[in-house]
């Protein structure tokens, strides 16, 4: 059973949202990194660069497949997880600690639009 926190807000596209303040940090889930195996790379947005809530922002790549990531949220990235660049791995010991970007939030109210942990459950089931 892969693990749902309760107190953040998911995409339907299995990635992870935490606001605080003006804030979002931004990873994918801990289904999604079960689902793709042994994550062996991640590719990220630059620093300053703008996404779109529902537009993809940067891929990750397993020794299975490769998925693309989806913003679930619009703003612009003020931070990017580098230790990823050498161990994208982390993302399968903790995806929830170890998260993709932090972006600076153009528009809080779309985390209203997201899953909360009990909607994100019922979509890991099917």
């Amino acid at each position: 059973m892969s693990k749902i926190l309760d107190d953040i807000r998911y995409a339907d596209s299995h990635e992870w949202v935490k606001l605080e303040g003006d804030i979002a940090t931004v990873g994918i889930t801990d289904y999604a990194q079960h689902a793709l195996g042994d994550i062996v790379y991640v590719d990220m947005p630059e620093v300053g660069d703008e996404v779109t809530k529902g537009e993809e922002f940067g891929a990750v790549e397993s020794v299975k497949a490769a998925s693309d990531l989806i913003s679930p949220i619009s703003g612009e990235v003020v931070e990017i997880n580098e230790a990823l660049e050498d161990e994208p791995g982390l993302v399968n010991q903790d995806a929830f600690g170890n998260w993709i970007m932090k972006v600076k939030v153009s528009d809080a109210s779309e985390i209203e639009g997201l899953l909360d942990a009990a909607a994100y459950a019922k979509i890991c089931e099917e």
